[in-house]
């Protein structure tokens, strides 16, 4: 073989690797858009969502991305902190350093020691918010607690995130609430991010409602505790689901609008519309998480439950291990 042609086939193989090394990007961009994307539901269910911190922990050990959020009450708020960011160690953390009593209550503790206290037009009973003077319409007092503190905390987590579109959040992020006076759901999916969380958390009758954009919000489990529909609806192939409910039930089909047309809290009383959403989403779940917390309840927000619901949150996050690691290959 003469010396110009080992040339020549020399100058062939590096422009034959060049233009191969530059199209590997191209390639393993081609590959990363086409991969099944991932979401996950986080349902409602007070205390209990410190289960959800655990399962978290396993989600992350597994190495399972996450594309998408969607979150419901105690959900909405594991999910809308880490769409931004916060990773289950953090969430552990900010779930058993909390004074849940004072955090849930509005509790100021500078009254806790006088049996009657008043300040800004608000009397408190051993610190405890009881009577608010003034002039307020009857749907503003709707709810024993305001809900301050529980916002503080939030904007204080949220920090530079709280403005932005939730689909620019690291991870793109739903939450869901209710328009307590047309009794219909709502997807929340812009604004402060801190108030789209106590919205979604306001318990009808314990928290008030969150008045925005002309709506007065209240807890997303009304309608739909266990939010799949609205994570498929971001763009999620595959779904993770970790569910807080305890008791299955079965669905209604009565209907008072139907026969009555009366709706409303009546129709949801007599049909339980929620019931039947959350039956149909759990049909379009891939990985269905479901820590058992019979014992446990929405107010079990003293330490040591806590600390033992986020272990029991783990436990059952590993029994799912053989099925998270198949995701994962799935996925590759």
């Amino acid at each position: 073989m003469t010396r110009s042609r080992t040339n020549t086939l020399r100058t062939y193989g590096v422009v034959f690797m060049t233009l191969l090394m530059l199209s590997l990007p191209a390639v393993v961009t081609a590959q990363l858009k086409h991969r099944p994307k991932v979401g996950l539901v986080l349902g409602g269910g007070g205390a209990k969502g410190a289960a959800e911190v655990g399962v978290l922990k396993v989600i992350e050990e597994a190495g399972i991305p996450i594309d998408y959020i969607a979150g419901t009450s105690i959900g909405s708020i594991v999910g809308g902190l880490y769409a931004i960011g916060y990773r289950a160690e953090q969430l552990d953390s900010m779930f058993t350093s909390q004074e849940w009593l004072t955090l849930l209550s509005d509790r100021q503790k500078k009254h806790q020691y006088k049996i009657y206290q008043e300040q800004d037009s608000v009397g408190y009973v051993f610190g405890f918010p009881v009577i608010r003077k003034g002039k307020q319409n009857a749907e503003e007092t709707f709810g024993m607690v305001k809900g301050d503190k529980v916002l503080q905390l939030l904007q204080s987590m949220t920090g530079d995130y709280d403005r932005r579109p939730f689909d620019s959040l690291p991870i793109p992020f739903r939450c869901v609430a209710v328009d307590i006076n047309k009794w219909k759901e709502v997807v929340l999916a812009g604004g402060s991010l801190a108030k789209a969380m106590r919205a979604s958390m306001a318990i009808p009758g314990v928290f008030k409602g969150l008045r925005s954009n002309g709506k007065l919000l209240v807890d997303g489990g009304v309608l739909n505790n266990l939010p799949v529909d609205v994570v498929r609806q971001m763009g999620a192939d595959i779904v993770i689901a970790i569910d807080l409910t305890q008791h299955k039930h079965e669905s209604r089909s009565f209907s008072l609008k139907d026969w009555l047309g009366i709706g409303g809290a009546a129709d949801w009383i007599v049909s339980r519309p929620d019931i039947t959403k959350y039956n149909e989403n759990r049909k379009h779940v891939d990985v269905y998480i479901n820590p058992p917390l019979d014992g446990y309840d929405v107010t079990s927000f003293n330490n040591n439950s806590i600390r033992e619901m986020i272990h029991i949150g783990q436990r059952t996050g590993k029994k799912c291990l053989p099925q998270l690691q198949k995701l994962k290959e799935r996925l590759k």
